[in-house]
C-alpha cells in the first residue's frame, strides 16, 4: 500500500497520470525513478530494474551515456535555444538536416522539425492539406490509417490513432478512416492464407478509395510495425501490394517511423527492413535516443518540391513550434546518430536480434498460455491466450498483461503490457548477459501469473 508522505503518495497526489492503469497505482503506488545506470533504472528505495522498454521505446543508447550528456553540456554551454521562424536558425539545425536527408532512402528532400512524433504527425497532415489545397484539390482531405495503428495524441494524430479509447475524446475527427491491422495471425480468416490475407486488404483499400472517392483522399499513413498496438509486423507483401493501390490513385504513402526509425527493426529505417519506399518519413524517439523531445517530418524530393512550390505562392508555410530545431536537441539528435550508426548499437541489434528471438520463442514453447510470439530486430510481443489452439483471449477483467507486467516489475524488470500481449523493446546497447536476466524474470513472471489465472 501507498504510505503517507512517501514518493509514491506524493507523486500520486500531485501528478496527472498518462496511459496508465489507475486501480494498480492507486494499490501499488508509483516506480519513482532517481537515475540510469546503462539499460537499468533505479527508483527511490534503490531498487535497480532492467528496462526493457528502452524508457518509451527510445533510450536506445541506456540511461547514462556520457557522449549524449556532453553533447547536450557543449550546446548549451555554446548557444542554449534558438527557434526555426523568419529564415533564422541554428547551425545545428543545417548539419541535422543535412545528415537526416543523407541517411533517409530519398536522394535530396527537406526536413521539419516538432517536439514529438504525434507533431510530426499532426504536421505531415497540415502539409498535405495544404499542398493539395495550393494545387486546387482543396477537398483531398481524408486520411487513411489501420485499426489498431498508433500515431499520436494530439488531436489530428490521435484521430489517425486505431484506438478505441480515443473514443471518449469524441475522437477521431470526420474524414479519418480506418482500414483492417495487418495482423494475419489474429484478423486472418479459416483457411485463409497469409498470400490471400494481404491481397484481402489491398482489395479493402481500393475499395475504399473507390466508396470514397480518390480525390478525397490526402494520404496513408502507416508504421512499417505497429508499435503501440501490440509489436505487430505486416503481413507478407503488405507494403508491395498496397503501394501499388496507392500510387494507382496519386495518394502519398507516409511512412511513420517514430518507434522503427533508427535501428530498432535491424535496418536505419523500418520502411527498408519491409522493402518499401515511402513519400515521407515522421522521425522521433530513437532520433534523439531519448535524451530530448524532438520530432522530424522528411520529405522524399517530390512532397518537398510540391510543399515547397505551395510555400512560394503565399511566400511562407504558416506552420512552427517555438522549439522547432532547437539548438541543443540538433546537437544531441547529430551524435544520438552517430552513436547508433558508428559505436556499434545498430551492429548489437542485428548480431542479438535472432537470440532474442530464439530466447523468446523458447519461453513461448515451455508456456501453455501464449499464443503468438511476433516482432523483428529488438521489438517483440508475446501474446497471452487461455487457450492457444482457438486463440482465445483470457476475460478481460482479469487483466492478463497488466498483472504480468506488474509481476515483472517486482522482480526488477520493465516490461509493458498492450492489450493482451507484453511487449519488449530494450534498449540497443543490451548484452547478451542482460538478455538472458530478462528471459529469466519474464518467464518466472509467466508462469506465477498464469498459474494465478489459467
Amino acid at each position: 500500500m501507498v504510505q503517507p508522505q512517501s514518493w509514491e503518495q506524493r507523486a500520486e497526489e500531485f501528478s496527472m497520470y498518462g496511459f496508465t492503469d489507475l486501480p494498480s497505482v492507486h494499490e501499488r503506488g508509483t516506480v519513482v525513478v532517481t537515475h540510469g545506470e546503462g539499460p537499468y533504472i533505479v527508483d527511490t528505495n534503490d531498487k535497480r530494474y532492467l528496462d526493457a522498454n528502452s524508457g518509451l521505446w527510445n533510450m536506445v543508447a541506456g540511461f547514462d551515456h556520457a557522449g549524449l550528456a556532453d553533447a547536450a553540456k557543449a550546446q548549451y554551454d555554446r548557444f542554449p535555444g534558438y527557434h526555426a521562424f523568419f529564415g533564422r536558425m541554428s547551425d545545428q539545425t543545417v548539419m541535422l538536416s543535412e545528415k537526416l536527408v543523407e541517411v533517409s532512402p530519398f536522394e535530396r528532400g527537406k526536413v521539419f522539425y516538432t517536439n514529438s512524433g504525434s507533431e510530426a504527425n499532426d504536421t505531415m497532415v497540415k502539409m498535405l492539406w495544404f499542398l493539395w489545397g495550393a494545387e486546387g484539390q482543396p477537398q483531398r482531405r481524408k486520411i487513411l490509417t489501420r485499426k489498431n495503428a498508433y500515431h499520436g495524441v494530439t488531436a489530428v494524430s490521435a484521430s489517425m490513432t486505431g484506438k478505441p479509447y480515443n473514443e471518449v475524446f469524441g475522437l477521431p475527427m470526420d474524414g479519418f478512416i480506418h482500414l483492417t491491422c495487418p495482423h494475419y495471425w489474429r484478423e486472418g480468416r479459416d483457411g485463409e492464407s497469409e498470400e490471400e490475407f494481404t491481397a484481402r486488404l489491398a482489395q479493402e483499400l481500393e475499395d475504399v478509395i473507390a466508396r470514397e472517392g480518390a480525390d478525397t483522399i490526402a494520404g496513408f499513413f502507416a508504421e512499417p510495425v505497429m508499435g503501440a498496438g501490440g509489436v505487430i509486423p505486416p503481413s507478407k507483401g503488405y507494403f508491395q501490394a498496397v503501394q501499388k493501390v496507392l500510387k494507382k490513385h496519386n495518394i502519398p504513402l507516409i511512412s511513420d517511423e517514430v518507434i522503427c526509425g533508427f535501428g530498432r527493426t535491424g535496418n536505419t529505417w523500418g520502411c527498408q527492413t519491409y522493402d518499401f519506399m515511402p513519400d515521407a518519413i515522421i522521425s522521433s524517439k530513437n532520433l534523439t535516443a531519448g535524451y530530448f523531445p524532438m520530432g522530424a517530418v522528411i520529405l522524399g524530393p517530390e512532397l518537398s518540391d510540391r510543399l515547397s512550390a505551395a510555400a512560394e505562392a503565399i511566400e511562407e508555410f504558416p506552420h512552427g513550434f517555438t522549439a522547432s530545431g532547437h539548438p541543443v536537441g540538433c546537437a544531441i539528435a547529430l551524435k544520438a546518430i552517430d552513436v547508433v550508426m558508428n559505436e556499434g548499437l545498430a551492429e548489437n541489434v542485428k548480431s542479438l536480434a535472432p537470440r532474442m528471438e530464439a530466447g523468446l520463442r523458447g519461453i513461448m514453447e515451455r508456456s501453455k498460455n501464449i499464443g503468438e510470439l511476433r516482432g523483428v530486430g529488438y521489438m517483440w510481443a508475446l501474446e497471452a491466450c487461455l487457450d492457444p489452439a482457438t486463440k482465445t483471449p483470457f476475460d478481460s477483467k482479469l487483466s492478463v498483461s497488466e498483472r504480468i507486467a506488474n509481476t515483472c516489475t517486482d522482480m526488477g524488470l520493465i516490461c509493458r503490457p498492450l492489450g493482451q500481449s507484453i511487449v519488449l523493446c530494450p534498449p540497443f546497447i543490451l548484452t547478451e548477459e542482460q538478455m538472458d536476466e530478462m528471459f529469466t524474470k519474464l518467464e518466472a513472471a509467466l508462469n506465477k501469473v498464469f498459474a494465478e489465472v489459467a
